[in-house]
């Protein structure tokens, strides 16, 4: 088991000066502690390593409750200052699957070191370790508050590039107002809406996070950082709220042109009913069975009750055309 999460776990360690990362071989090799100054990046993949976790947060002395925290496999997102540490939790949405799956990432911050947990294995964080191994920019100029801003700046940029590709393939958005009621449509739109309240929870569960974090005041964290991605999320929640506008406005249209084709078919039916409403009071009429009707004996009854129901038709039309019911 042991091994297993040798092979799972990578340490970076990092100067102005220095750059190292040499594989794990002994949880000694971890150290919490003040003493080096480096900044140090630990990452693990799988949330399963419980034993090896509990190893790591005794010989480092961090909080106890620390690791109920990160043996726990399902967490909301959330930010607790603990006594010497940051323990932040993020559900990640990846957007490389079709049907959107979470996965669970913690973050441990001490002022030299942060130990990145995720459920799984794989990440889009390879181009921060290529800045720190390369020296570019000012990472390693800077202390792991600045990192863990690199990660979260990281997951947004992929919310933003993996939703820019959804949105521009997604067929109702860029229909324009070519709208068509039919069931296929109704249901694509609603798919359609669907997958950006997905987005939406993710990007506002992340909003709440860095709004925490900016709010933190035990750790050293320089909040400038968190403001830049305070920004940034909240542009993406406004492109998604936009298009979800959209797409109501859309699915209302829809409504509305059902309710007018209803509305279009009920008042043809009962123009209808009301032409033939005094046709049939007519016939009705003659229709019954007393020996004793006048008209009924009349040589041209026949031909004058057709007229008079000609021109009650023939008014009825005119009547409705003058009032333009249509």
């Amino acid at each position: 088991m042991k091994k297993d999460f040798f092979k799972s776990t990578s340490l970076i360690e990092y100067s102005k000066e220095n750059y190292h990362s040499n594989p794990i071989t002994s949880i000694d090799e971890i150290d919490f502690g003040t003493e080096n100054k480096n900044i140090r990046w630990l990452n693990t993949y799988g949330t399963h390593h419980k034993s090896e976790f509990k190893a790591i947060v005794t010989k480092s002395l961090l909080d106890d409750f620390l690791l109920k925290l990160i043996t726990e496999e399902k967490h909301p997102n959330k930010v607790l200052e603990l006594d010497n540490a940051l323990f932040v939790t993020i559900k990640v949405l990846k957007t490389e699957t079709k049907n959107f799956q979470t996965e669970q990432m913690f973050f441990v911050l001490t002022p030299h070191i942060l130990w990145s947990i995720q459920e799984e294995k794989g990440d889009y964080f390879e181009w921060i370790r290529e800045r720190i191994r390369e020296n570019k920019g000012i990472v390693r100029n800077k202390k792991t508050d600045y990192l863990l801003f690199l990660i979260l700046e990281s997951i947004i940029d992929n919310y933003e590039d993996a939703y820019d590709k959804i949105s521009s393939s997604m067929e109702t958005l860029n229909q324009g107002t070519d709208v068509k009621p039919t069931p296929e449509f109704t249901q694509n739109i609603e798919k359609e809406k669907n997958i950006l309240i997905t987005f939406k929870k993710a990007a506002t569960s992340l909003r709440d996070i860095i709004t925490k974090l900016e709010k933190v005041e035990q750790q050293k964290i320089n909040k400038k950082f968190y403001s830049e991605l305070s920004t940034q999320i909240h542009n993406l929640l406004n492109s998604i709220d936009f298009d979800l506008q959209e797409m109501e406005s859309k699915i209302n249209l829809i409504f509305s042109i059902q309710g007018h084709r209803l509305n279009e078919v009920m008042k043809t039916l009962t123009i209808f009913s009301v032409i033939f409403i005094p046709l049939t009071f007519l016939a009705g009429i003659y229709g019954m069975n007393f020996e004793y009707i006048p008209e009924l004996k009349h040589h041209n009854g026949y031909f004058v009750l057709l007229g008079v129901m000609v021109i009650v038709t023939l008014g009825s039309i005119y009547y409705f055309r003058k009032k333009k019911w249509f």
